[in-house]
């Protein structure tokens, strides 16, 4: 089975960047909304996340062939990314992959 490896460390840089947006956006974005007033972090960091998380489930699909990713891991890929720290982990997943 040919690796897209292009593919597939695009799909891992997204991943990072999304995982990434979601702790600033609980971290940085929302005690700035609730402890400083600032709700604008939280509608700027809040779409920037939106459209991450987007094109990441996006990536993942298109990756079950481009790639190919199998079902499960695509599934995964998908839920992790709701999750805090989840990107991360699926991360070593994906990069198990394309070890050759």
């Amino acid at each position: 089975m040919m690796i897209n490896h292009v593919f597939l460390k695009r799909l891992r840089i997204l991943g990072i960047v999304e995982g990434t947006s979601t702790l600033i956006l609980f971290g940085i974005a929302m005690p700035l909304k609730y402890l400083a007033g600032i709700p604008a972090a939280v509608t700027v960091a809040g779409s920037i996340h939106g459209v991450l998380f987007v094109a990441l489930v996006a990536m993942f699909a298109v990756g079950m062939k481009r790639v190919p990713i199998p079902p499960p891991l695509t599934a995964l890929g998908i839920v992790a990314a709701v999750v805090p720290f989840g990107p991360f982990v699926v991360d070593r997943r994906l990069s198990d992959l394309g070890a050759d």
